[in-house]
């Protein structure tokens, strides 16, 4: 049975293991406020010899939670000398891969950082309030991260929440319209209203490689643009090349170097205002979500979404009602060419300032710092 157990949780004095014969499983619990050493962020994603942008496979654990707990009769419940983490699917246990265990273990980690403060912390103001989407049916919160794919998850709650009874019922030009698809934005409610919310329910968001995203973001607002959203091109575009391109000769529409260089620059937020928000789709994952600040259940990632998305489904209690939509081969894959081509051209200086900004998302979620576009 011991072999079944990751050494450095073995080995770990903090940690509690044993065999459950009913679910044929290991069950671990952590004594509170002493959590296993952390694992170096890079060992997170994948090991050395894998490359930047790969994919870990997880190990199926079963770990100890505190949800519902307090509903229980007293001599049921655990001794406060432990701190379980996740949510329950029966009783007391959850089945819970390692990999996700570790990811909240690292954001705990960063999060405590005071060298990272300015760029892990931010408040839970209207902004981050906005961008969670409530499902009180089944008492779950998702924090919207755009270009991490996130219209098939509000398809998901737009269906759980009974505005359609299957997702290929929806039609695309309702999933982001928020007059018509049914989910309301956690601002929408009282202040007591939300502080309930953010204490009860499965709370979970999706992130990817912060690079990768902003090359999404670029490509889908600026090139693409296949909802016919005109002001990207003919308001925000113009904006920035009017402040950040070096040659004004130049004619074209909006290049990939003008967008990292306003994304880079310690002043961006002076554009930001003007542009409201439709930033949404470039600002980090801290200023859309908060993570420091809110107790997420699950931190999914697109890279690992084929073992990420049922993992949540069955996590907030709801695989049995609706499926993630079926995602196409290799979609999800990171894509260093890509990345490369992208970056290729563009100064050091520039790369630079944009890592500066995106650090902490880098950090946080345990992407390794893309040394082959800094050095």
């Amino acid at each position: 049975m011991s072999s079944l157990v990751p050494s450095h949780l073995k080995t770990n004095p903090n940690v509690l293991y044993a065999y459950c014969r009913k679910c044929c499983s290991i069950v671990l619990a952590v004594k509170q406020k002493q959590f296993p050493p952390p694992l170096p962020h890079n060992a997170l994603i994948s090991p050395p010899s894998l490359g930047y942008g790969a994919k870990q496979e997880p190990v199926i654990l079963t770990a100890v939670t505190k949800v519902e707990e307090a509903h229980k009769p007293e001599e049921e419940r655990w001794s406060e000398e432990f701190q379980p983490t996740g949510k329950a699917f029966t009783g007391n246990l959850i089945r819970q891969p390692l990999v996700h265990m570790e990811r909240l273990e690292l954001l705990r980690n960063v999060c405590r950082d005071a060298a990272l403060r300015n760029l892990s912390h931010t408040a839970v103001s209207k902004f981050v309030l906005d961008r969670i989407f409530v499902c009180d049916k089944h008492k779950i919160l998702f924090c919207q991260t755009p270009k991490v794919g996130n219209t098939q998850w509000k398809k998901v709650l737009i269906v759980l929440n009974g505005a359609y009874s299957s997702i290929e019922d929806i039609p695309e030009n309702i999933v982001h319209d928020h007059e018509k698809n049914g989910l309301p934005r956690l601002s929408s409610f009282s202040d007591s209203e939300i502080q309930k919310r953010l204490n009860l329910y499965f709370k979970f968001f999706i992130v990817r490689d912060p690079f990768e995203r902003l090359i999404s973001a670029f490509k889908d607002k600026f090139v693409h643009n296949p909802r016919f959203e005109p002001w990207y091109r003919h308001e925000i575009a113009p904006g920035i090349i009017r402040k950040y391109r070096k040659n004004r000769t130049e004619t074209r529409g909006l290049q990939f170097e003008d967008f990292v260089r306003y994304l880079g620059d310690p002043n961006h937020r002076w554009l930001d205002v003007q542009f409201g928000d439709h930033i949404i789709h470039w600002v980090t994952y801290v200023e859309l979500c908060a993570p420091c600040e809110i107790t997420y259940s699950v931190i999914g990632h697109h890279e690992t979404l084929e073992d990420d998305a049922p993992y949540i489904l069955k996590a907030a209690g709801i695989d049995h009602l609706v499926s993630y939509p079926t995602i196409p081969p290799g979609i999800t894959v990171y894509n260093r060419t890509k990345v490369e081509r992208y970056f290729s051209g563009i100064s050091k200086r520039d790369i630079r300032r944009l890592y500066a900004r995106f650090e902490g998302d880098f950090k946080l979620f345990g992407y390794r710092e893309p040394d082959f576009l800094l050095n």
